[in-house]
């Protein structure tokens, strides 16, 4: 399989809502992190236990392409993004039916023409926001988070706080 074929076949495993459809994709000790996982995810029942999380909490999740990609005979790097509307919990977070848009960039090592090592990176910070769940970048909210967080407001320009 090509690495355009396999990054558009990842693509369509997230869409799908299929937990076999890792499995053309993947090998199975596919080796998988991204912001939200607490430690690697070392094969492939992990990874798709991690995909079902996910289409419980956004049953319309679809992932698509985002941009150029990027291959060498080993590695590939392809911008994406992830749609969807949380409508059902997720980890405690109670479904707040907000639609998000979360850009991504997949970073992935291949073996044997399948996925081998997987590492997908996005602001996390702003799907928080978008949840509702974290203040907006730059609103007092946000000023207020940072200062309980031990960072404090510094003097902005003229004076003000910021």
């Amino acid at each position: 399989m090509s690495f355009a074929a396999l990054i558009d076949t990842w693509e369509a495993a997230w869409s799908s809502k299929d937990p076999d459809a890792f499995a053309p994709v993947c090998l199975p000790r596919v080796h998988y992190e991204d912001p939200t996982t607490t430690e690697p995810l070392e094969d492939l029942p992990a990874l798709v236990a991690h995909a079902q999380r996910l289409w419980a909490a956004f049953p319309d999740a679809r992932l698509e392409r985002a941009g150029e990609r990027l291959f060498n005979e080993r590695f590939l790097a392809a911008p994406c993004k992830l749609l969807g509307t949380h409508r059902a919990a997720l980890e405690g977070l109670p479904a707040s039916n907000r639609f998000v848009v979360v850009h991504c960039i997949i970073y992935a090592e291949v073996q044997e023409q399948r996925l081998f090592r997987v590492r997908a990176f996005f602001d996390l910070y702003d799907a928080a926001t978008q949840l509702g769940v974290l203040p907006a970048h730059g609103t007092l909210g946000e000023k207020a988070l940072l200062m309980l967080r031990g960072f404090g407001l510094r003097a902005g320009r003229g004076g003000e706080a910021g």
